[in-house]
């Protein structure tokens, strides 16, 4: 009995001890996680108010690798100056809260998903590589959606925290102001304003990723070629830099629906067109040319095929 007892206390105390580095492993995750997105802040920050279409500085002249004179908009670190040099170092993270909220509620979604999901996985069901792949993508596309329709209502907060730069408005403030403002105004509806389109760019961006460096890596490199097992490591991240420029139009209307019509100045007119849809939108950015505004943050030319703001 005494051997059966101990046996028994070993294995919960072993138990007690797996949990406990579980959970100091999550906390790392967490913590890390929103280090990183208060340090990448202040990009996002800049990249929104250049998608609205903010352009508080002056344009200057240059000239190309050719010869040719051209118009440049302020880059990152001009627009990023003049932002402290309006709100202080400080106004570079405006909007930061609803951010990192959404990096750890993302963070334990994902986490919780993926365990139910490995614990229902056959893994011993043989399939091809292609099969695979599909599989996965499945998996990981499921994850992304619920992660997004869980964490959507705080990227709207934040989006709109940082487009009152724009107008100099006060109307959204901490997290708890905008979720009884939001509520009030607009309903559940107003948490989930440019939803569909974010998701649709993240699921396009998934399959057409993941697809790729499967058929790039499978036919495209040469098994007897001594680098191949590099060259396929970094396959995956180069083609998600190629597909990421391909599926921003979708995150830069989902941007600008999260602020539309909701009573900040870059949301309505003149500024902007009140849009009926996510499509409306699209189709306004594409006559426009306007559909990868925001997409650089260094040597912005002016955009010869854009035009001034009409009515639809």
């Amino acid at each position: 009995m005494d051997s059966s007892e101990n046996v028994s206390a070993q294995a919960a105390g072993e138990e007690r001890e797996t949990r406990r580095s579980s959970a100091d492993v999550d906390a790392a995750v967490l913590l890390l996680g929103a280090g990183v997105t208060a340090a990448t802040h202040p990009l996002l920050y800049v990249k929104l108010l250049i998608q609205v279409g903010h352009e508080p500085l002056p344009q200057t002249v240059g000239t190309t690798m050719f010869g040719r004179r051209v118009l440049y908009l302020p880059g990152f670190f001009s627009y990023a100056q003049h932002i402290v040099k309006v709100d202080g170092k400080t106004g570079l993270f405006r909007g930061l809260s609803p951010r990192i909220a959404s990096s750890v509620l993302s963070t334990v979604v994902r986490g919780k998903v993926r365990q139910q999901m490995e614990r229902q996985s056959k893994k011993d069901d043989p399939q091809t590589s292609l099969r695979k792949v599909v599989k996965e993508t499945t998996q990981e596309m499921i994850i992304q959606c619920l992660s997004r329709v869980a964490t959507h209502p705080f990227h709207v907060m934040s989006v709109r925290c940082m487009a009152q730069f724009v107008g100099r408005e006060v109307k959204y403030g901490g997290m708890f102001t905008c979720i009884i403002r939001m509520f009030k105004e607009e309903g559940v509806a107003g948490f989930y304003v440019g939803l569909m389109p974010h998701m649709l760019g993240e699921v396009l961006f998934l399959w057409c990723c993941n697809l790729l460096a499967h058929f790039i890596n499978t036919y495209a490199v040469d098994e007897n070629f001594t680098q191949a097992p590099a060259i396929r490591s970094y396959t995956k991240f180069v083609m998600g830099i190629a597909v990421s420029v391909l599926t921003y139009p979708f995150m830069l209307v989902a941007d600008l629906m999260a602020v539309n019509n909701c009573g900040l100045a870059a949301g309505l007119p003149p500024r902007s067109p009140i849009f009926k849809s996510w499509m409306h939108c699209w189709n306004h950015l594409s006559q426009q040319g306007l559909l990868f505004r925001g997409s650089s943050f260094f040597f912005r030319r002016v955009p010869v095929t854009s035009l001034p703001y009409r009515e639809d």
